[in-house]
């Protein structure tokens, strides 16, 4: 598939670049009451339909709380979103990308299956402690998606 035919699609996956000002205690839907220290979290998501209107609803303050993502952007701000047309599911690959960065200790996972209860992932919500953590690994992980 050629890149100009993957930028007119409106399915994919996509990143969420978050920061939390503040250390926080919320509550995840079903999933609980959750401590989540202040710094950048990183969400992979996806919409194999209506990517860009999915994508939009994270950034309008009134929305039905729907996803666990929802109740995360009651307490946080979005920084940056990245997209990534495609009509295949890459949001389980591009989080075992994240996956590999917490097993080396350049990331954490603050709460197990956020976003990913649907999926083998151990999440889909990745924690980063400071903006260098945040953008060295963003910068590497942003080159793979492309091979995806």
């Amino acid at each position: 598939m050629n890149k100009k035919s993957d930028e007119q699609l409106n399915s994919g996956a996509y990143l969420l670049v978050m920061r939390l000002d503040k250390d926080v205690r919320m509550r995840i839907g079903k999933l609980g009451a959750f401590n989540f220290p202040q710094g950048y979290y990183v969400y992979v998501g996806s919409a194999m339909k209506n990517l860009k209107q999915r994508v939009a609803r994270h950034f309008s303050d009134k929305k039905k709380m729907h996803w666990h993502i929802d109740y995360f952007l009651d307490n946080a701000s979005i920084e940056r979103a990245f997209i990534y047309p495609s009509k295949r599911r890459l949001e389980s690959k591009i989080a075992s990308l994240f996956e590999r960065e917490v097993d080396k200790g350049e990331a954490a996972i603050i709460v197990k299956k956020f976003g990913a209860t649907d999926s083998n992932n151990r999440s889909h919500l990745f924690y980063f402690s400071t903006k260098t953590l945040l953008n060295r690994t963003l910068g590497r992980i942003r080159k793979e998606i492309k091979k995806l």
